[in-house]
């Protein structure tokens, strides 16, 4: 079977790409020396070899900014109609961080919104602006991956610890039509709430402020539980890409490359096998920048661009899955970008 286009309608489609991390490199021999691992340890079961982490004065908002002036650049625009944030670590519990970000660009008066589904927003709010464009609320769309989660780890979390890191990623979104090089394709979301303690931040909202209890220090920070999340990312990961190829009316063998949310090089060796794909279908930056969260399918694809990984004409899956639970998949044939 070979990738077809079942007629012209509106769609959203990529006009710009850009990305961003912090100046300061933590390598897995820096961490090493207080989290009682090695750098052999850190690498056999996560694949990363390096990740980056903001200093003070900077924040996910920071981030974000750099992101979306690279992919506004990239796209030759100074302004759009829209502003949607992926981010678990905003910069303030209230109010949300877009509106920020979007003034800093420049921007002030156009709706800006954060969305929260962990690993898996850039792909929700992906289909937020999406869905807005292709209904004539707006006419064009940054979206913005941005996280900070070297703020939400505790100091002596071996797990966790070694495989976060900070970044952003942005695209730009325009109105067109579903030919084109850049349309994005049919979505499929998903969540199971039933599991969101396996992905989580215990103590800090509405529900422990409510029970008038005092919280451990512990419950601040952020909590997974790794072998089951596995399971569960492989799992959904793999449905959800089917589901968005059926969409599509893309077979498996149609698909170039996969930008899969870099969680950990296992997950990605595992999803590639259960859908048949080679792995070396599967873009990756993991070993450099570590898990970014929300910021790491746009990341990924700003840096395959960068090193020639992803060209024009590239049939592309993006696909990811984070708390929640939440997942999400889309398709699209990669454009002809000029990055910042």
């Amino acid at each position: 079977m070979t990738a077809a286009i079942h007629g012209s309608r509106p769609a959203a489609v990529v006009c710009g790409l850009g990305g961003g991390t912090p100046p300061r490199a933590v390598t897995n021999d820096e961490l090493a020396e207080r989290l009682d691992t090695t750098d052999e340890w850190i690498r056999s079961r996560t694949g990363i070899g390096q990740r980056y982490v903001i200093e003070p004065g900077m924040s996910t908002g920071s981030l974000a900014v750099e992101a979306g002036s690279r992919a506004l650049k990239s796209a030759g625009l100074g302004s759009v109609g829209l502003v949607v944030l992926a981010t678990t670590t905003p910069d303030r519990p209230c109010p949300a961080t877009a509106p920020e970000v979007a003034a800093r660009l420049g921007m002030t008066g156009v709706p800006a919104l954060d969305v929260g589904a962990v690993c898996a927003g850039f792909v929700y709010a992906l289909s937020v602006a999406a869905a807005l464009i292709v209904s004539d609320t707006v006419r064009d769309a940054l979206v913005v991956g941005a996280d900070t989660f070297s703020t939400l780890l505790h100091p002596a979390d071996r797990g966790a610890g070694v495989i976060f890191g900070d970044g952003a990623g942005a695209v730009v979104l325009r109105r067109g039509r579903s030919e084109e090089p850049g349309a994005l394709g049919p979505f499929d979301l998903g969540t199971d709430g039933e599991h969101a303690e396996l992905i989580q931040i215990p103590g800090g909202g509405s529900a422990q402020r409510a029970g008038g209890e005092p919280t451990r220090a512990h419950d601040h920070y952020f909590t997974m539980q790794g072998r089951a999340v596995f399971k569960h990312a492989v799992l959904r990961m793999t449905g959800s890409v089917r589901q968005a190829l059926h969409r599509a009316h893309w077979a498996v063998e149609d698909v170039d490359r996969v930008a899969a949310h870099q969680a950990n090089s296992r997950i990605l060796a595992a999803l590639a096998e259960q859908l048949g794909m080679p792995q070396d279908r599967f873009l990756s930056n993991i070993d450099r920048v570590g898990n970014t969260a929300a910021a790491s399918v746009p990341l990924l694809l700003n840096d395959a661009v960068a090193d020639g990984a992803l060209r024009p004409g590239d049939r592309v899956v993006l696909t990811s899955f984070g708390g929640g639970l939440a997942w999400g998949t889309t398709t699209l044939r990669w454009p002809e970008l000029d990055i910042a």
